[in-house]
């Protein structure tokens, strides 16, 4: 997946052009934020790169974590007494964020009274609510903010012929097309703000969006967004992923690191759409192959599951020394993972690295997959695992596949804690 793309301008039109006269300003990007009493939030903080995407389970606080950026940037967004937080150890909102000019931003609310100090970046807020209405939170009153919305109201209005539209998919391709267009006039210095852009977008245009807000950040602004979509995350840059979890102590934000030097373009050729689905699991079970990806939702099956429906996402890693690099990406970004594979004697140093990163969470067919449930000789054993597994019951799961099952749906349920 390329990381930018090049944008032409469209044919005919000048640089001087009244109606698409470039926009420009200073890049002032957020690089640290803390976010304290506000909605589901006590105390949270994180440092969000050009390119930031919040990422966790439904009603952890991604949105709100989103709406708190937009309160401390627009002026005018005033916050109502339900947007307090109602955690036992929440004091007063407050929302401060460091700029990457080294100026400092603060908001705090106590009752009616609100003080703000600093300049903040123009910022344009697009939550899903208004994804098929009017598109922004708050009308912008910021000219460069309110240029970048007028870009997606004209392609609004172009795709609908200037009739309202009557669903969503109109929106959400302006979007698209409203990113594309302050692309291509490099819009610059805007704090872009976007509740699930993939509403209503095809996977295709998901990852052309995505390639979209990576070259506008790239440009000179700044986009954070909430996602649902494996589309809109790069596996290869864990430092754009803010993972959200809920705790006892309210929404709390977990940033992985950046891969080491040599491992992006691995884990790049290594992920697909499917395994980025491992980013939004509320656990993962990482497999050796293809045999074992198709057998194991019979296993849930047997044992009175749904991987699905717990949320759970079974990995085929492609091979088990790929294990040890899925098991390192789990760690990093906070998903609990169960490891399945054959112990293969011969690859005792990998079975130890493996044990090494899954603990007791881990565990292994002796002497392999296919004596542990019979698959043994033959040609076709996708097939005939596919085939054996589907009518499995309970009492015949193989023991091994029936712990793995039952370790990954208590972590799975457990909200992560381990």
């Amino acid at each position: 997946m390329p990381n930018t793309i090049d944008l032409v301008a469209p044919t005919g039109t000048a640089p001087g052009d009244g109606r698409r006269r470039r926009a420009s300003g200073r890049s002032r990007s957020l690089v640290h934020l803390r976010v304290r009493g506000f909605r589901s939030v006590d105390d949270a903080s994180f440092a969000p790169g050009r390119l930031c995407a919040l990422v966790g389970d439904a009603q952890v606080g991604k949105s709100n974590l989103l709406a708190a950026v937009h309160v401390l940037l627009d002026e005018n967004t005033m916050v109502l007494p339900s947007d307090a937080s109602t955690l036992a150890t929440a004091g007063p909102i407050a929302i401060e964020a460091m700029l990457e000019t080294g100026q400092q931003l603060t908001f705090q609310a106590t009752g009616r009274d609100v003080a703000r100090a600093g300049e903040p970046p123009p910022v344009l807020y697009l939550p899903a609510s208004e994804r098929a209405a009017n598109l922004v939170a708050d009308e912008p009153e910021n000219p460069l903010a309110g240029q970048a919305l007028g870009l997606m109201r004209e392609a609004l209005a172009d795709q609908g012929n200037g009739r309202p539209p009557s669903s969503g998919t109109l929106p959400a391709a302006s979007l698209v097309d409203g990113i594309e267009e302050c692309c291509v006039l490099g819009i610059r210095g805007l704090v872009l703000l976007v509740e699930e852009p993939e509403l209503y977008l095809r996977p295709q245009a998901q990852r052309y969006l995505y390639r979209l807000l990576r070259t506008f950040a790239q440009g000179g602004n700044q986009v954070l967004y909430t996602t649902h979509s494996p589309n809109l995350l790069n596996v290869s840059r864990l430092e754009e992923l803010a993972i959200v979890r809920m705790t006892e102590h309210g929404s709390r934000v977990i940033q992985p690191e950046a891969l080491a030097a040599g491992e992006e373009f691995r884990l790049l050729t290594e992920f697909d759409a499917q395994r980025g689905e491992l980013f939004l699991s509320r656990a993962a079970l990482l497999v050796e192959g293809q045999t074992e990806r198709l057998a194991l939702p019979f296993a849930f099956a047997a044992c009175g599951y749904d991987h699905d429906r717990e949320g759970v996402s079974i990995v085929e890693c492609g091979g088990k020394a790929n294990i040890v690099l899925f098991a390192r990406v789990c760690r990093a970004v906070g998903v609990p993972f169960v490891a399945l594979h054959d112990r293969d004697r011969r690859d005792d140093p990998l079975n130890e690295a493996i044990g090494a990163l899954a603990g007791e969470r881990i565990v292994v067919l002796d002497p392999d997959f296919e004596r542990v449930t019979g698959l043994r000789g033959g040609s076709h054993k996708p097939e005939r695992a596919w085939r054996r597994f589907a009518s499995m019951e309970r009492e015949e799961l193989p023991d091994p596949l029936h712990r793995a099952v039952e370790q990954v749906v208590e972590l799975a349920r457990s909200g992560g804690e381990r």
